[in-house]
C-alpha cells in the first residue's frame, strides 16, 4: 500500500484503515489513502448493502462515492468490502540524515520537491532532517551523491514514525496534527515539533494549535489527548456543515452510526 497506513497495533483491519483515512510517511510522494480506493461495499443506517466503484481502475462514472468512506470513521456505513490499488515495492531504498535547523529543512524540502529526485519520505525533528529515497538503483544512487548526509542503517526510523513509536509521540501533552501549505516557514509552535510530508504535515505537542494553523492557511486536528475529546476536528463553516448534514441524512437518517464521532451536530 503506497500510502503506508499506520496500524497502531496488531488488531488493525482493512476496514479500519479505510475508515480512519490515515496515510504514513510516503503520502506526499505517492498520494493519500483516498486516492487508492477503487470501490467499497457499505451497509448503511437502514441496513442496505450499497456498492460504489469496483475492483479495477477507471470504472467510476458520475460521483466517486467510494471515496466518501475514506476518513468517515464509520459515520456513513459499515465497511463490508474495500478494493484498493497497490503498487510494486521499490527496487532500491536508502535513508539519509542531515543536520539542519527547521527553516533550512523546510527550504530544502520545498526546493527538492521541484527537482527530479526519488524522495519518498521526509521527517525533521530537533535539528535532524531525515530523507528516504526510493526507486531504481541508478536514480537512488545519483540522489545520494547529490544530497550527501549520513546513511541510516535501515527503515526502522520510518516504521517508528508511522506507528507513533518514535520518542516524539510519547508523553502526556496533547498531540496536534497540523495540515498547512508546505512552503510555510516555521510556525513558532510552542513545545516539541516533528515535520513530515515535505513541510505539509506538522505534528506539535502543545496546547491549542488551531489558531496557529488557521493563520498559516491550514487546519489542525487534536489527534491524541488525555483530556476531553470535544473539538477534535476543525470547525466547519455553514456551507460545509450543510453538506455533511445532507450526506449523513442520506446514509444514516436515524443517526445510529457513530453519532457525534466527528462533529456533535452529526
Amino acid at each position: 500500500m503506497p500510502f503506508e497506513p499506520p496500524h497502531f497495533g496488531p488488531e488493525a483491519t482493512l476496514g479500519g484503515c479505510v475508515a480512519a483515512g490515515l496515510s504514513g510517511p510516503r503520502r506526499s510522494a505517492a498520494g493519500a489513502l483516498r486516492d487508492f480506493v477503487l470501490g467499497v461495499k457499505l451497509v448503511d443506517g437502514r441496513g442496505r448493502a450499497l456498492v460504489f466503484g469496483g475492483q479495477v481502475m477507471k470504472n467510476v462514472a458520475g460521483y466517486d462515492l467510494a471515496r466518501l468512506a475514506a476518513g468517515s470513521l464509520g459515520t456513513l456505513g459499515l465497511i463490508a468490502e474495500a478494493s484498493l490499488k497497490v503498487l510494486p515495492l521499490p527496487a532500491s531504498e536508502v535513508s539519509l540524515e542531515l543536520e539542519m535547523g527547521e527553516a533550512s529543512a523546510l527550504e530544502s524540502m520545498n526546493r527538492w520537491a521541484g527537482q527530479p529526485l526519488p524522495i519518498s519520505a521526509t521527517a525533521w525533528h530537533r535539528g535532524i532532517l531525515r530523507v528516504r529515497l526510493s526507486g531504481s538503483e541508478p536514480a537512488v544512487r545519483a540522489a545520494v551523491e547529490k544530497l550527501g548526509g549520513t546513511r541510516l542503517p535501515d527503515g526502522e526510523f520510518w516504521r517508528d514514525v508511522r506507528e507513533h513509536r518514535h520518542a516524539f509521540f510519547g508523553g502526556s501533552e496533547p498531540l496536534w496534527r497540523l495540515a498547512v501549505p508546505s512552503d510555510r516557514p516555521p510556525l513558532g509552535l510552542p513545545g516539541d515539533t516533528l515535520i513530515e510530508w515535505g513541510g505539509g504535515l506538522r505534528w506539535a505537542r502543545c496546547g491549542d494549535a488551531r489558531g496557529i494553523a488557521a493563520k498559516a492557511g491550514g487546519h489542525a486536528t487534536l489527534f491524541r489527548s488525555e483530556g476531553a475529546r470535544e473539538g477534535v476536528f476543525a470547525p466547519l463553516d455553514a456551507v460545509a456543515l450543510g453538506m455533511h448534514r445532507r450526506l449523513k441524512a442520506a446514509f444514516d437518517p436515524a443517526g445510529i452510526l457513530n453519532p457525534g464521532r466527528m462533529y456533535p451536530e452529526l
